[in-house]
């Protein structure tokens, strides 16, 4: 009998771990973290008692999505940007009630299972899911071009970002969804550190174990020999930056190889895997405004702990 082979990695997850860890200072693109175990984790930590990120943008989208309907209009293609479970979609898509319904995910079979259980809750509506980087310029499926679209980008995905890719970003999902089209995106307040170092780095570990999969996924994929156990997980408070920062920190010197190369790291030496940026109400209007969005209206809860957006994507302008 042949023997199985395993398929071919990424190429693109292993040009950016090895460039990544060859860098100045260490680090791998965030988006490594959600093969499907990291997807299932992230949706683990979502539920954490100390994770309120999610409990709290939910609350706004159950008392706020019927007025998105009435400032966006009801039967948009909803194009909901990092799908993930899609848990909160169906907020949404009860109030508007779209034509056509686009998740896109980086992780493909996570992203067809979630689709699978939405189209069982909404058995009428059409769903087209799309296996792509969001970070990157995708087409839309041909069933929704010619409709007017309403993007969903929740849970403060954007806050992963440094501001020039998150505007980069911004920009990109306003060509994709097009001028006059209407943006619903989550966005993560400055609180108290203590508040936010517990929500990334719970008691239980489910954090740490989602961010000391991304070795063992390089392990898996890319042939490495990593130590799992020589490294463990560290949340900090940039404060200069207004981030958290997620870093996988070696807790003994150690050596390992990837596809050949040998790499080491000193005890104390990191390598950056995540950020997690916080915005005052000023930033956040500032970093759409940039990107060619317009504020419609703004959404908080009582704390001011996280915030909901709506806005536009305006003409581009000749002048100021």
């Amino acid at each position: 009998m042949d023997a199985v082979r395993k398929p071919e990695a990424d190429p693109a997850f292993r040009a950016d771990v090895l460039a990544g860890l060859l860098a100045p200072i260490p680090a791998i693109p965030a988006r490594w973290l959600y093969d499907r175990r990291g997807s299932e984790l992230f949706e683990a930590i979502t539920e954490l008692p100390e994770y309120y990120p999610t409990r709290t943008e939910r609350a706004l989208l159950e008392r706020f999505c019927p007025e998105v309907a009435e400032i966006a209009g009801k039967g948009d293609a909803v194009v909901e940007f990092g799908s993930g479970s899609s848990a909160k979609t169906p907020i949404l898509l009860r109030a508007v009630e779209p034509s056509a319904y686009v998740p896109v995910d980086i992780s493909g079979e996570f992203l067809r299972d979630a689709a699978a259980a939405l189209q069982e809750e909404f058995p009428e509506l059409p769903i087209f899911p799309v296996e792509a980087d969001f970070m990157k310029s995708f087409a839309l499926p041909a069933e929704v071009a010619k409709r007017t679209r309403l993007g969903f980008f929740p849970g403060s995905t954007i806050g992963n970002l440094v501001a020039r890719t998150a505007v980069d970003l911004l920009r990109a999902m306003k060509d994709t969804l097009g001028v006059g089209a209407y943006l619903l995106i989550g966005m993560d307040r400055i609180k108290d550190v203590e508040i936010l170092l517990r929500a990334y780095d719970d008691a239980q570990g489910v954090t740490a174990e989602f961010n000391l999969n991304l070795l063992r996924r390089i392990n898996a994929e890319l042939g490495a020999d990593i130590p799992i156990e020589a490294f463990r997980h560290r949340a900090i408070w940039n404060d200069r930056m207004s981030r958290i920062e997620m870093h996988l920190e070696a807790v003994r010197d150690v050596a390992f190889t990837i596809d050949g190369r040998r790499f080491s790291f000193r005890a104390g030496e990191t390598i950056h895997t995540e950020n997690s940026h916080k915005y005052g109400l000023r930033d956040s209007r500032l970093l759409l405004r940039a990107a060619g969005w317009g504020l419609c209206k703004e959404w908080t809860d009582e704390a001011d702990q996280f915030a909901l957006i709506l806005a536009e994507a305006e003409p581009p302008r000749f002048a100021p």
